[in-house]
């Protein structure tokens, strides 16, 4: 196919959620509202990030004729927050995106799909001149860590720009970027002297577009098919990929002049925000690929190197996407909101700008300050310092440490330099747009910006040796909430921000209460902290425990050490109390350790906590100071006991009364209410425990299955859809080790079966794309093989095409 036509067309996807992360941890705790997922990102990961490496391509009747990466034929960025979690968290499909990259090299004319995003999603035209410059850097340098090029456009948060911004970009290499077609102020050909207006979405927006910036240098700029984009995000049109083609493709004019249609949507439109909007991607440019020579999918900078714009435009300035006011949404009450509750208003947005903008200026006079004895150049070390973020391996700090500062460090200063740049990393990171864009400044968005600026504001006080969380408490008390038992962001920040906090003692605390329940090792990472233990002693007398010891704790991010004493007790259930304090001696730990051992031995429990209150003072812990991951899972340790209790009463209920609920059925009269829910809990438990089993017991399984369908008992579908589908999966993955195994594929179909007439309707995403691998990899050899009349070979192809078949697949 020639990639010379006239007609193009172009998708862009902006993929990308808040940084979720506790501050102190560099980790995503648990969202029970994400459930049951662990969290949003792992949730909004397998309804769309995921399925978007894979996504299918239907025939008729609904099955699998392909499966297909999106990313590698459309336009895309990435917010580099969200890369970081995914190449932790499911690096699968971070490695899958960066090969959709490389193999849209090929097919761009050397183009990538990828382009880059300003780091962490702040209101660029609200940013002060240096906070853009760091933006644009981090992004660069983000996106060439890991796409291994240079990004030839950048995608700005929310859309938002003005002159300045766009001249950062302009310094900084960037050749173009997205804007709304609202967002244009006027236009002419290069060849024309008169300006035409371009406001209220005036602009063509099929035309490339160059603004010759006031300093002489210029960047491109392309304005998105306004309308067909809202179609998508908000009028349904990904319920259907040929209608999406037919949409795209009706754009274009009879003009015999090259053309660009192109739309830029939130990514999570694919998939998150549509069911199975991924899918109609996939087909809408399947369609467009495959059955229009005449208009061909591209890219931006593909379509610049073969069209160089022969219009000029400039820009209204502070103008967004998403707010009819400019940038209004990020900085005061405009109007802008989410529209779901009536009555509120968003007077709290100034103040917490405002609040923000103070702490930032504080942190400012202290970076330059303190670092002054270090370099004459601080705002380029915060600049050189996304290279840390993204690569916090000893040798890495040591030799970004070496090149800044040019000197022999003492680790005091190693401690403070690396504590001031993360100050600075925090004070970029409580200005992520999110924080603004809804309803309430209570909302878990502006409070994960208020978690960001606390970590800054903490580590300006141990840098500086000052106290500023009075008068940042006093900022917060001046930003109104709409909900009546906040009253203002002061009340949710003591109740909700400051029990997030944690410093080393708190660390200590959790390793401590933790290591009464597991034996550690010596060495151990817990989220950002290294852990060295140095003395465990151990004892238990019934079910009271008592562990005493001494550990070692260092930062993985400013390298900050403790060591620290401990000692913790537990009385079984939920009573337990511990103590942490700096470690003074050996002589003093060793007379705590004697002294507490002799009154445990004796069960004298009050005299265990006189000398935990002369030992530790008030440095006193409990189940609260744990994690939130480590809360729960300890709690469900504690608890397991009594859970089993539970779980047996109400099963024996079930069985003794199984005939009775038999009848019922048989006369189809409605079970009572105070028996229908224990019945239903006794049988989704038992059904949970199975599919959490190692190895489902397929015998156990279907007994269980067809007991509850005799009695049309209810089954939670949420979690057992989501277990059985990991399961599947599971056992998938062990017949794609050995796809020859006849036993194993023997049991995926039998699995498969009773999960079918169960009335379960997993997704098997993960489970179809390995049954596509196997088929690919050994299929044809079966083939072959069962023409020769080879009866192994017969049964073995008979039970893949079942499997296949069940997993809505084709062969």
């Amino acid at each position: 196919m020639s990639r010379n036509n006239k007609k193009y067309v172009c998708i862009h996807g902006h993929f990308y959620q808040p940084p979720r992360e506790n501050p102190w941890l560099n980790k995503v705790e648990v969202q029970d509202s994400a459930y049951p997922y662990h969290d949003w990102n792992h949730r909004i990961n397998a309804e769309c990030y995921s399925r978007n490496t894979a996504s299918r391509i239907l025939n008729e009747e609904g099955a699998i004729l392909d499966i297909i990466n999106n990313y590698s034929r459309m336009s895309f960025n990435i917010g580099p927050t969200l890369l970081t979690w995914m190449e932790t968290e499911v690096p699968h499909i971070y490695e899958a995106v960066l090969q959709a990259d490389k193999e849209s090299r090929e097919y761009f004319s050397g183009h990538g799909s990828a382009i880059a995003q300003a780091y962490n999603h702040l209101i660029m035209p609200l940013a002060n001149r240096r906070d853009k410059e760091t933006q644009v850097k981090w992004g660069i340098e983000d996106f060439k860590r890991r796409f291994g090029r240079d990004p030839e456009g950048m995608w700005l948060g929310e859309t938002a720009a003005n002159t300045e911004t766009l001249e950062v970009l302009a310094e900084n290499g960037i050749a173009f970027t997205i804007l709304s077609p609202y967002q244009a102020r006027r236009f002419r050909r290069k060849d024309e002297n008169d300006w035409q207006d371009g406001t209220n979405a005036k602009i063509n927006p099929r035309h490339s577009y160059v603004y010759n910036l006031p300093s002489g240098k210029k960047i491109n700029l392309f304005f998105y098919d306004g309308p067909a984009s809202q179609a998508v995000a908000f009028e349904g049109l990904l319920n259907n990929g040929e209608a999406f083609a037919q949409r795209l493709l009706g754009q274009f004019t009879d003009e015999e002049i090259p053309q660009l249609v192109h739309i830029a949507t939130d990514g999570e439109s694919y998939g998150h925000h549509h069911e199975l909007g991924e899918m109609a991607l996939s087909y809408c440019l399947h369609t467009i690929k495959e059955a229009h020579p005449d208009q061909q999918l591209t890219i931006y900078a593909e379509y610049l190197e073969k069209h160089p714009p022969e219009h000029e435009v400039e820009i209204l300035e502070n103008t967004s996407w998403s707010c009819y006011h400019g940038v209004e949404r990020w900085k005061s009450d405009c109007g802008c909101n989410t529209g779901g509750n009536k009555g509120w208003n968003q007077e709290w947005r100034k103040p917490l700008r405002e609040t923000f903008d103070w702490l930032r200026d504080t942190c400012v006079v202290l970076y330059e300050e303190e670092m002054k004895a270090f370099t004459k150049n601080p705002w380029d070390v915060r600049n050189k310092y996304i290279r840390v973020v993204a690569d916090r391996a000893d040798e890495n700090v040591e030799s970004f440490l070496r090149e800044n500062f040019g000197q022999e460090l003492e680790d005091e200063q190693q401690i403070k330099l690396l504590k001031l740049l993360e100050m600075q990393y925090h004070c970029m990171l409580m200005y992520t747009s999110c924080g603004w864009f809804f309803d309430e400044v209570t909302g878990i968005e502006s409070m994960q910006d208020i978690l960001y600026a606390t970590r800054a504001m903490q580590l300006a006080e141990e840098v500086s040796g000052n106290k500023y969380e009075d008068e940042f408490v006093r900022h917060l008390e001046n930003i109104p909430s709409n909900i009546r038992k906040y009253d203002n962001a002061a009340i949710a920040y003591n109740r909700h921000v400051k029990p997030m906090m944690v410093n080393m003692l708190r660390v200590g605390a959790h390793f401590a209460v933790s290591s009464i329940f597991e034996e550690f090792p010596e060495e151990l990472a817990i989220y950002s902290f290294n852990t060295h233990s140095l003395k465990r002693e151990f004892y238990e007398a019934g079910k009271q425990k008592l562990v005493i010891g001494r550990v070692l704790l260092q930062s993985q991010i400013t390298r900050e050490k403790t060591d620290i004493s401990y000692a913790v007790i537990h009385l079984g259930e939920h009573h337990l109390f511990g103590g942490v304090r700096p470690y003074i001696s050996t002589d003093a730990l060793n007379e705590l350790h004697d002294s507490i051992v002799q009154a445990f031995h004796k069960s004298g429990i009050y005299e265990i906590f006189n000398l935990m209150d002369k030992y530790f003072g008030s440095h006193n812990y409990s189940f609260w100071h744990l994690f939130r991951d480590d809360q729960r899972k300890i709690m469900d340790l504690v608890t397991e006991q009594t859970m089993q209790h539970v779980e047996g009463a109400i099963y024996q209920l079930y069985e003794s009364n199984f005939p009775l609920l038999q009848v019922y059925n048989e006369i189809n009269m409605q079970v009572p209410r105070q028996l229908r829910i224990p019945m239903e809990l006794a049988v989704n438990t038992r059904l949970v425990n199975i599919f959490k089993q190692e190895k489902i017991n397929l015998e156990v399984l279907k007994k269980m299955l067809e007991s509850a369908g005799k009695i049309n008992m209810k089954l939670d579908f949420i979690t057992l859809n989501f277990l059985a589908d990991e399961q599947v999966a599971k056992e998938m993955q062990h017949l794609a080790e050995d796809p020859k195994n006849l036993e194993q594929l023997k049991y995926v179909a039998t699995l498969l079966s009773y999960i079918e007439k169960s009335g379960m309707e997993p997704g098997y995403w993960n489970a179809q794309n390995i049954a596509y691998q196997i088929r690919a990899q050994v299929y044809g050899e079966y083939m072959d093989r069962c023409e020769t009349g080879d009866n192994d070979a017969g049964n073995w192809c008979a039970l893949f095409n079942e499997t296949y078949k069940r997993l809505n697949l084709i062969i």
